[in-house]
């Protein structure tokens, strides 16, 4: 992806050092654009947790990363107690994104038990950077199933905009690059379909607002921003052809954890007749779950986020206000599921299927 017409991923080892691994402050944006240096394991388990990295690719490719560091940088004497003392660690982060455990087993399985620990940290670099590569590839590919549904689409209709709707921050900088919900627009723009994207706020962090606009914004794709609850009135008057949201963990039946207001929008979709779409890599499928409203982990955050928001200020300095009274509380679940039912398709790197345990299972019958 391109930001300011300069190519970046949202992760990547410092040219010249390969101790120090770089990332995106996802906090400062849209109102800057700076880059962290993460040195150790504490380092990754804090950007991880405070959101300086997030979205379920890159939490994953983040965490591979920190499991490199932690080989790096574990004594000899206790090489392998400090690799679970790492791993221990970073699974504790954030709890409903499935890539994050995914790649840390990943980077675990790769390091092994046999050989030098310098053979070992060498097995670790690789890895991490293989799960960053592999999240790349798969987006990609998500973005090609995805066009041919969007250029169906647009066959119907071949002389209006389509009109997108997603929610909070699917995109490619939620990946290592160009995303799961993003992928197929940004495809689809590049292939000369006539498309907009409304963009959800996405309160109370407001990644719709600050990331989604702001990277579309550098794809020169046309978008608008509107409040979270506009979304149900866009679609009873015609104004949404189609729905695609990220995942951040979807049970083998087909239920979609992800940002909370995803249900909300599918209840709408369904009740209006809007397809609601959920893109993903093969990474967050939990094959061990069935039913995703009872048995997916749902993070609570700080109620802090809630209570305050941060923006720029007339003088064009970036603060945080209050906006509730003094004295009242506020809960803060980061996600909601969406039951499988509500979903009209997954679409995956491995190809697109139904929202049900038949056609995931299909994705991956050359697995078994």
């Amino acid at each position: 992806m391109k930001v300011n017409g300069i190519s970046h991923r949202t992760i990547w080892l410092k040219p010249g050092d390969d101790s120090v691994v770089q990332v995106i402050d996802q906090t400062k944006l849209p109102h800057a654009f700076e880059v962290v240096n993460l040195t150790c394991v504490a380092g990754v388990c804090r950007a991880i947790r405070d959101m300086t990295v997030r979205g379920a690719g890159l939490i994953g490719a983040t965490a591979g990363f920190g499991m490199y560091l932690a080989a790096l940088h574990a004594p000899d004497s206790r090489f392998d107690e400090a690799l679970h003392e790492a791993v221990t660690a970073l699974k504790a982060t954030r709890p409903t994104a499935a890539n994050l455990a995914w790649a840390v087993d990943q980077m675990l399985a790769a390091i092994g038990v046999d050989g030098s620990q310098a053979k070992r940290r060498l097995l670790a670099l690789h890895a991490a950077q293989a799960i960053a590569d592999e999240d790349v590839a798969h987006c990609q590919r998500i973005g090609k199933h995805g066009l041919t549904i969007i250029k169906n689409l647009a066959a119907l209709q071949p002389t209006r905009t389509i009109n997108i709707l997603t929610h909070c921050n699917a995109g490619w900088l939620a990946f290592a690059d160009y995303g799961s919900a993003t992928a197929p627009i940004y495809a689809a723009h590049d292939a000369g379909i006539n498309l907009h994207v409304w963009v959800d706020e996405t309160r109370p962090r407001n990644q719709g607002a600050s990331l989604t606009a702001w990277e579309l914004g550098q794809h020169g794709v046309p978008h608008t921003l509107i409040a979270d609850n506009a979304g149900g009135h866009l679609m009873q008057h015609g104004l949404v052809d189609m729905v695609i949201t990220g995942a951040d963990r979807v049970t083998r039946c087909g239920d979609v954890a992800n940002k909370i207001g995803t249900y909300l929008k599918a209840l709408a979709a369904r009740d209006n007749g809007v397809p609601f779409y959920v893109a993903l890599p093969s990474s967050t499928f939990d094959f061990t779950l069935g039913d995703g409203v009872a048995g997916i982990p749902i993070e609570e955050r700080g109620a802090d986020e809630v209570r305050w928001v941060s923006g720029k200020n007339a003088q064009g300095l970036v603060e945080s206000v209050q906006i509730c009274p003094d004295a009242t509380n506020a809960r803060n679940w980061g996600f909601d599921v969406t039951p499988a039912r509500l979903v009209t398709k997954l679409i995956c790197e491995r190809g697109v299927c139904d929202a049900t345990e038949t056609g995931i299972a299909a994705l991956f019958a050359q697995d078994r």
